[in-house]
Formats: C-alpha cells, structure tokens, sequence
C-alpha cells in the first residue's frame, strides 16, 4: 500500500505548449492517502485516463511530481512502482489457465510454488473463480475474464495501488453490481489503495468512500458523495451529479430584494448581502438549488408560482418540468401529486440554496 501524492503535476502531450489550453491535464496537487478506495469520475475526454496513466508510469508527466510514500517515481517504470492497472478490455493471456493466469505475476518475480498455490487459491475464493482456476482462459465470459485481470493485481502482497481504468464497460449491465460489491469486498478485506476511473456516477457513488470530480482537465471536487450531492463545490458537479442534475439561475436585484425568472425570491439578510457582494464583483454569478430540495407548497405558503409544462412520472416518485417566470426549473415529487396540475407554487429552502461566483461555490455565513 501507499500514499500517492501528485505535486504541481501538469500534462500536455504537445512538446512546447504555448498556454492552458494546450495540457490535457492543468497544474494540481492532490494527495490519494494509503488504504482508500477513490473514484476518479468525469466525462470522456476530461483527463482521467491521463492522470491514470501518469500514476502507473505509463506516462510521464511534463511538469511537477508524482510521489509514493514521499518518494518521487517520475522516472521510474510501471514494473518498478509495484502499480497493478486493470483496463477497460480485459487483459488475459487465453493459451493459459485461469490458475496460471492468476500465478504469472508471482512467478515473474521468483515466487516459490508453494506460496503461488495459496496465493491463487485464496484470490480465486475471493473472486469465485475457484471453479474456473483449471480451465483455458480463452472459454471464460467477459466478467469471469474481468475478473481474472483484477486477481492477477490482487494476489501480488507487495502491491502499493490498483488503478482501475473504466473496467466495467464492457461488463453485461446486470453483472456489473455484482462485481461493484465484489470489488468494495475486496477492498475492505485487503486495505490496498484503490483508484476507480468511471464516468459512470452510480459506479463511483458505490465503489469509493471519496469521489475526484474531473473537468476539463482539473479536479474540482474532492469529497465524499453525499458532499457532491449536497453541496457541489462548482457548478459542473451540481449538472454532473444527479439525475436530473441540479438547477440554475442567474438571479437579478432591484430595490425589494433578490429576483429570478422575474419573481421575488425571499433571501436572509447574511444571504442578500453575500449575491450583493458576489454581483460587485463579477458579471458570472449564478444560483443553484438540485431538484430534490424544492419544495412544493401551497399559495397561501408564499411560494414562487410556476407552470407545469410536463410531468414526468418515474414510479416512486415524479420529475416536473416548470416555468417560473422565464426560467425552467426541474423539481422532483411524490406521487401525490395530481398529473392534471398546471400549476404549482414553489419554495427555495436556503440551506440548500447554492451561490456560484465563476462556476465556483461561495460559502454564505449563517
């Protein structure tokens, strides 16, 4: 096990990169601490793959540090940072057995016979591959192969991290939670640091106890996945996050207050003074509140009216789609609600109410 550490870490793949526009991956320090299961989780194309491949050394990065156990491992080989990488497309030799399949990474560096047999057996178990361990890799299914890639990761004891490259992609959907469980049992029983790229947010929501939020090559959120859901740090990880994602809106000022979509919006004074002294300060000023923390209300209640314009029924519960004023918002609610509702009165609780300064989240005091 270890603690990777990216220090001041930058990547372009073009040789003289003229600006920021030209690195797949902008300047980041980030600490993955020893024995964590984590998720690197973003859309195609943001970098994870990238940062992924800087930590095993498939890559080295064009600027800044990568750190195991305070040691710099630039330079150093894949095979030399003692790194197992389980990619998207299993990776199996078929000519062998699943049994030496599982044993060539300990015969590879002079393991006895022996300790191999029990090393083997015991990830099989693990896995429920004991049955398969006699047979030729090639007869395997998909996820019995997924799954002899990761053991071949897990029966090294001298593994500092597990790297985990979308390995579920081409996993049949049913299977897939089963190997999410089986993955997160493995954790537990062995401690190793684990690093979990997805772009799939229940994959990363399941697997890992902290989530690294990627865009546009930079981590913009480090947290755990009720602290994405509840409190998005930017304003990509509230539309990320959720489904459906969260809402937005450029509020305005006049003499009464706090406006959107051209309605009142009752704030606290510590909330009115702070968007006063966001909007001072910058024309990119937004509020944010997800679907599930609108409140539905009565007239009487003092809430926004706002028209349905479609109902979305999901079987537990319902998406609403409404107009509030000359804005869209989605709010989520029981199936209590009557389907010929045209219109429907909505409150803002503060606590959940956002403040984003350039895409940015802006603590409010209480």
């Amino acid at each position: 096990m270890a603690e990777i550490r990216l220090e001041q870490l930058a990547h372009s793949y073009l040789q003289q990169p003229s600006g920021p526009a030209d690195f797949a991956i902008e300047r980041m320090t980030h600490t993955w601490e020893q024995g964590g299961a984590y998720a690197l989780l973003g859309p195609s194309g943001c970098g994870k793959s990238t940062l992924l491949n800087i930590i095993s050394g498939l890559l080295v990065p064009s600027q800044g540090e990568v750190l195991f156990d305070g040691v710099q491992v630039n330079e150093l080989p894949p095979e030399e940072r003692n790194i197992a990488q389980v990619f998207q497309f299993p990776v199996v030799y078929d000519t062998m057995t699943v049994f030496d399949n599982l044993a060539f990474p300990l015969r590879n560096v002079g393991t006895s016979e022996e300790r191999v047999r029990e090393r083997v057996e015991e990830v099989a178990d693990i896995l429920d591959l004991t049955a398969q361990l006699p047979r030729k890799a090639r007869n395997l299914t998909a996820d019995e192969k997924q799954k002899v890639s990761m053991g071949r990761g897990l029966v090294r004891d001298d593994v500092a991290a597990i790297l985990f490259d979308e390995p579920l992609t081409v996993i049949d959907p049913q299977l897939k939670w089963k190997l999410r469980r089986k993955l997160k049992e493995i954790h537990q029983r062995f401690a190793v640091t684990m690093i979990y790229v997805t772009h799939d947010q229940l994959e990363a929501s399941t697997f890992a106890d902290k989530i690294a939020v990627m865009y546009q090559g930079s981590i913009v959120q480090f947290g755990t996945p009720r602290e994405l859901f509840e409190a998005p740090a930017h304003t990509f990880v509230g539309y990320f996050i959720g489904s459906p994602g969260m809402n937005f809106f450029t509020p305005q000022l006049d003499a009464d207050g706090a406006l959107v979509g051209g309605q009142p919006l009752p704030l606290s004074p510590g909330f009115m003074n702070a968007l006063r002294d966001a909007m001072s300060r910058s024309d990119n000023v937004t509020l944010g509140i997800r679907p599930e923390f609108i409140e539905v209300v009565s007239a009487d209640d003092g809430g926004m009216p706002a028209t349905v314009s479609h109902l979305q029924d999901l079987g537990t519960y319902r998406i609403v789609t409404a107009a509030l004023g000359s804005l869209t918002c989605k709010v989520r609610v029981d199936d209590a609600l009557d389907p010929a509702t045209s219109c429907i009165h909505l409150h803002f609780p503060e606590r959940w109410l956002g403040l984003y300064v350039d895409e940015r989240r802006v603590e409010v005091a209480s």
